[in-house]
């Protein structure tokens, strides 16, 4: 039998990284059997629609590489894809389920259920749905359905024994009986609930692996009393553990953690949040962390999926981001840097891939670029405590002699570039018989007003050009005269 998986968001909005993480074990071992991946769209709870929500779906499979063999955009022999537009063959599946046995109509009217809600509340019961309309005779409910009174269809469930099912993840699962609930199928508007067409949909497209969050542990019983009654094969269940923030919280948008359009527009690239995101909840058995979505495809193994939670660290993002723009070629990252260098930097003069090759090792996350070269454009306002560094060695004093000394070094200069500015600069500094730090220091201190820079001296001169050089260490010059 094929391997058939699918991702089956709600278009309620942005897609978080538990959306994400899913679309990604779906995908991984669909491709790791040569099997299918599916997308389905599932609008059937029309309050929580959000508009636009579906292009978002689409663009995040597309810009994290999971490209879907059937959908909603592309086709396929199980369509359609959006569950809304499937939404005729849900009541007929209930209706065969009544047939069967494993149904009923229901009639209670919401004044009723909130009654029962609120008589077990007060006696210190959890809700669960009374078997009121359980036993009502075939005429009764055709007498009630030709009289057009609402009603919704439940599901009925076994009252005494137990229920098992075996997951990948957790193993063997068993819930009692007497704690399921008759969960409603079809409601009073004619559309299924979730958990009715899910199954619908799972069987009608041949899934063969359905992976989702731990929380829908309990519910699966439910699932499989569904499949049992109908007499179809019930699906392989990869649940996976919760994403936690380092707090023990879940990860929520309203508590402000990011989805993952925001992790994007953060500065981290595609690549490293797939990486990341598959290995909260996954392991490949050894200390290996750094992957391609390709290598993925050959080593991922539900095995290796863990029952505990996962703990989404933005450091550790951080650290595989980095690793990640290091390992790209200096030319690709000039690309991604080139946005930011245009807000950054006004002055066109500036040879910017100069810059990504003194970047490109000292970036983490792309966002951070703007104030690494903010001094470029405009020198900033700077205290002179700075030039004042301790492991160089340098003084206020010894700061502005070298300044001094080096400015006529530099006003010498005609062909401006960093292999002449580095000569004439460490030939001054063998001539005083110097630590180089003592010259270089004041000098990078000077061109930049910053602790920490892209590049040293001669990198942060051949930059800036030749006036722009002389123009800040005359500034510096004139800084530490007022302040000796």
């Amino acid at each position: 039998m094929q391997t058939r998986t699918r991702f089956a968001p709600s278009p309620t909005g942005y897609m978080h990284i538990g959306n994400l993480r899913t679309a990604l074990y779906e995908y991984l071992i669909a491709k790791k059997d040569n099997g299918k991946f599916i997308l389905r769209i599932e609008d059937t709870d029309q309050e929580r629609y959000v508009e636009g929500a579906v292009d978002i779906i689409y663009k995040t499979l597309k810009l994290a590489g999971l490209n879907h063999d059937e959908g909603p955009d592309v086709g396929g022999d199980y369509g359609p894809y959006i569950q809304s537009e499937r939404k005729g063959m849900y009541l007929e599946y209930a209706k065969k389920l009544v047939e069967l046995g494993g149904a009923y109509y229901c009639f209670c009217s919401k004044e009723r259920l909130a009654q029962l809600k609120e008589s077990q509340e007060a006696a210190g019961q959890g809700y669960k749905y009374d078997r009121h309309c359980l036993h009502l005779s075939k005429e009764e409910v055709e007498r009630r359905l030709a009289n057009n009174e609402p009603y919704v269809i439940r599901q009925k469930m076994p009252d005494t024994g137990t229920t098992s099912f075996e997951d990948a993840v957790y193993g063997t699962i068993t819930v009692d009986n007497s704690e399921l609930d008759d969960q409603i199928l079809i409601k009073t508007d004619g559309l299924p609930t979730y958990n009715f067409a899910n199954v619908i949909d799972d069987h009608q497209m041949a899934i063969t692996h359905v992976v989702r969050g731990n929380e829908y542990l309990a519910s699966t019983p439910k699932y499989n009393l569904l499949y049992q009654a109908f007499g179809w094969d019930i699906p392989t269940y990869v649940h996976v553990p919760l994403i936690l923030k380092s707090s023990g919280q879940k990860l929520s948008k309203r508590a402000g953690d990011p989805s993952f359009e925001d992790l994007i527009s953060m500065g981290y690239l595609v690549e490293a949040i797939v990486n990341y995101v598959v290995l909260l909840g996954w392991s490949p058995g050894d200390n290996r962390e750094i992957f391609s979505l390709k290598e993925l495809e050959e080593v991922f193994d539900i095995s290796g999926i863990s029952k505990s939670p996962a703990i989404f660290d933005i450091n550790k993002l951080t650290w595989m981001n980095g690793e990640y723009i290091r390992k790209m070629p200096v030319e690709e990252f000039h690309k991604l840097a080139v946005p930011y260098y245009d807000k950054a930097i006004k002055n066109k003069n500036i040879d910017t891939m100069k810059l990504s090759k003194l970047l490109q090792i000292r970036t983490e996350v792309l966002t951070s670029i703007p104030d690494t070269i903010d001094f470029i454009d405009e020198l900033p306002e700077y205290d002179v405590q700075m030039y004042v560094h301790k492991k160089s060695k340098t003084t206020l004093e010894n700061s502005l002699e070298s300044l001094n000394l080096v400015l006529p070094v530099l006003e010498s200069i005609t062909d401006w570039n960093y292999d002449v500015i580095h000569e004439k600069l460490f030939a001054h500094i063998e001539a005083r018989g110097i630590k180089n730090s003592i010259v270089l220091w004041p000098i990078r201190t000077a061109l930049s007003g910053k602790a920490v820079t892209p590049g040293g001296a001669v990198e942060l001169a051949d930059i800036l050009g030749k006036e722009e050089t002389l123009k800040r260490i005359g500034i510096g010059i004139e800084k530490l005269k007022s302040n000796l």
